[in-house]
């Protein structure tokens, strides 16, 4: 019992470190000290400590002369680690369906207001399919991994995204109502699935999952689909997606102590 405050006090000075980490994402140019507290809404003082912390192991850096800093090299390897950690785990299982259900399968994750593709399955099951890039963006909001990823928010979050990045029509199937996307996340979480129905590319249709990862990186799994053979398919796609979000968790860590 005499260890658990600071334990708790570890606890906090992690959380706290997280916070400010996460601050400087896409700041490349740096931040003041002062800016940096004002965000995580701690003492100058507070932020000072812990950055000294971090760049002394090299997950901060000097961005100028003055007090600026921004993430370090030190965070490449840990992202290169998680990034393989991911490939791992996932790409046996996104092999295994993309064979079960003939289609192309995508492994994606969030960054501000897009989804970055950074993995994929293809098959040889037919001739036309439905293949992106890897390293490319979608607008999160007209994909069905990125509404899958907006269904694990509140309603208000969803809201307070909205009103920082805006929505634009894509194609002519584009969600561009707050109230409509709203509708739909709540299905989303009802069912478990997010449709993209040509929101993001005419001709093309996906359904997509979050995924729970136990280290918080949003990620999501979908499978595109040319839009002729969607309709017909979309309840075998969606139960076995369900049940490979389920396994993917698992494999995951996902209720492990």
């Amino acid at each position: 019992m005499d260890n658990e405050p600071n334990a708790r006090q570890g606890i906090q000075v992690i959380s706290r470190a997280a916070n400010i980490l996460r601050t400087l994402e896409g700041h490349p140019e740096g931040l003041s000290l002062s800016a940096i507290a004002k965000n995580v809404k701690l003492a100058r003082s507070t932020v000072q400590r812990i950055v000294n912390s971090l760049a002394s192991e090299g997950f901060l850096i000097a961005a100028s002369p003055t007090s600026r800093v921004r993430l370090g090299p030190g965070l490449v390897s840990l992202g290169s680690a998680a990034k393989a950690d991911i490939d791992r785990v996932l790409l046996p299982h996104m092999k295994n369906l993309s064979d079960e259900v003939g289609e192309t399968v995508d492994l994606s994750v969030q960054d501000a207001e897009n989804m970055i593709f950074i993995d994929q399955v293809t098959t040889d099951a037919h001739q036309l399919r439905a293949v992106s890039a890897v390293g490319h963006a979608f607008s999160i909001y007209c994909c069905a991994n990125g509404k899958a990823m907006l269904a694990t928010m509140s309603d208000n979050e969803v809201m307070a995204f909205v009103e920082a990045h805006p929505i634009k029509a894509l194609t002519r199937s584009t969600i561009t109502s707050t109230e409509q996307l709203l509708t739909e996340i709540a299905s989303i979480r009802k069912n478990g699935v997010a449709f993209d129905k040509e929101e993001h590319c005419e001709g093309v249709c996906a359904i997509g999952v979050a995924i729970e990862d136990p280290y918080g990186r949003n990620i999501a799994i979908s499978i595109p689909v040319p839009t002729i053979r969607f309709n017909r398919n979309k309840k075998q796609l969606a139960a076995r997606l369900r049940e490979y979000k389920t396994t993917i968790e698992l494999a995951l860590g996902k209720g492990a102590v």
